[in-house]
């Protein structure tokens, strides 16, 4: 029985429809580049979460460990700020800056005014540096409501900022996320923590 050419194209053309050899090679180029962007933007996220997280502890350990002295030093900031480097780890901290500030709540109008206030900094190559803080000595600041209730005592307040620059930027910005902290503490074994002779007469609770 002879078969035309178009009988032969259309054989030609239904076996091709009906052929699935090539279905899973096809499928897989297709969810490829999803399955990759997915993969990216899962580790980016779960490291952005991760490096925030870390800020947070870094806050709260600077406030914890200045509340435990009576009085502080250079040499006391260095060595919170190399527990602040190693908390941090394995994230780079040269974007780390951090300060710590002693306010003393006013009894009478409770006004919060700043006591002391240090700034540490840790450079590309790890080391700490302690330099003027945030707040002049007097200065008022502002407070969650709930420690400003408590009038005539002293707060420990560790803030901390931590620039993110993810590695390849496929979900969050290449130009990095910032995140901000702050924790608060009580002196836990004196009236006030000094630094350097501050707050001057011995603690005042007027």
């Amino acid at each position: 029985m002879m078969v035309s050419p178009m009988q032969k194209m259309s054989l030609r053309v239904r076996g091709l429809l009906d052929d699935r050899s090539g279905l899973a090679a096809v499928e897989f180029a297709m969810i490829f580049p999803m399955m990759v962007v997915m993969f990216f933007g899962v580790v980016e996220l779960s490291s952005a979460i991760s490096a925030d997280r870390k800020a947070t502890l870094v806050a709260r350990t600077l406030a914890d460990l200045t509340s435990q002295m009576a009085s502080v030093a250079d040499a006391d900031l260095i060595s919170f700020g190399q527990t602040a480097k190693a908390i941090m780890t394995p994230y780079p901290t040269s974007p780390l800056i951090s300060s710590i500030t002693e306010v003393y709540i006013d009894s009478v109008s409770g006004a919060a005014r700043a006591q002391w206030s240090k700034a540490l900094a840790i450079d590309t190559a790890g080391n700490v540096t302690i330099s003027s803080g945030p707040h002049g000595q007097g200065d008022v600041v502002v407070l969650p409501p709930a420690l400003v209730v408590a009038k005539g005592t002293y707060v420990i307040w560790s803030k901390v900022s931590y620039k993110y620059t993810p590695a390849v930027g496929y979900m969050l910005a290449k130009t990095g996320l910032t995140f901000n902290d702050t924790a608060y503490t009580r002196p836990r074994t004196v009236l006030c923590v000094k630094y350097n002779g501050l707050p001057a007469n011995s603690c005042p609770t007027l």
